[in-house]
């Protein structure tokens, strides 16, 4: 066992509000440059820097996360992590069908492109993707659990976009595999506030918008090595894995 850095809440140049800087070579080389071990690749509702970016991790020996960050109709953002290809495909295809019919303004909003490894454009999306999917956070929950992957409610703490400020509440029955607080606050201040989360397990990110603010808050994990499965278990906090601290 040993511990790993990793930071799973990171936005490529696909997001409409993530600088232009975070192409898939530089998320790499800062992640590699401060050390992280584990990213995870969390792109507003859609999934399509993930595979590339996994491959260009793996050259420096970092594990990729693969995932989103997806807007529920109720305005909650909720991190989404998937263990392959093939099942982040059909998570791709879920987002495509549930993403509303509101197109971006890249004027507005900013550009929403996939690029290659050489920086060239292979896909532009027209849709906006901040919106909110047509689909509800109990909805959401129980899809990617039938798909095998890792539902997370992102940045709980914030006044915005977060399980609380859209909700109120932590809604009975939700079964998150942990809940993310930002970097704005910590795990000891939320546990006052919101005492139903000692039954769950904490982690922090960065929410990295910008390539300078990758690793600027990570969770550690004790781990066996860097899985998916691995991840999983100390989520849970079984078979000696665990989270160190967040």
């Amino acid at each position: 066992m040993r511990d790993f850095r990793a930071d799973l809440h990171i936005h490529t140049l696909l997001s409409p509000c993530g600088d232009l800087g975070m192409s898939p070579v530089n998320i790499v080389s800062e992640a590699a440059e401060k050390g992280i071990d584990i990213i995870g690749i969390t792109d507003h509702n859609s999934t399509r820097h993930t595979a590339l970016i996994k491959r260009l991790a793996a050259r420096k020996g970092i594990f990729t996360m693969l995932g989103a960050e997806v807007t529920t109709m109720e305005e909650v953002h909720c991190l989404t992590f998937f263990e392959n290809t093939d099942t982040l495909e059909k998570f791709q295809e879920f987002l495509d069908s549930r993403l509303l019919e509101i197109m971006n303004d890249p004027l507005f909003f900013g550009d929403q492109v996939v690029i290659d490894e050489e920086e060239n454009i292979v896909f532009n999306e027209p849709r906006l993707l901040t919106n909110a999917i047509d689909c509800s956070i109990d909805d959401l929950e129980k899809f990617v659990h039938s798909l095998g992957g890792l539902f997370i409610p992102a940045h709980i703490d914030r006044m915005k976009n977060s399980i609380y400020s859209q909700l109120g509440f932590l809604p009975e029955g939700l079964k998150p595999d942990a809940i993310e607080i930002s970097k704005r606050s910590t795990p000891s201040k939320e546990l006052v506030q919101h005492p139903e989360l000692k039954n769950f397990t904490l982690i922090t990110n960065s929410d990295s918008h910008f390539p300078g603010h990758i690793g600027s808050a990570m969770t550690i994990f004790r781990l066996e090595n860097a899985t998916f499965s691995e991840i999983s278990l100390a989520l849970k906090g079984e078979k000696g894995r665990k989270v160190v601290r967040q």
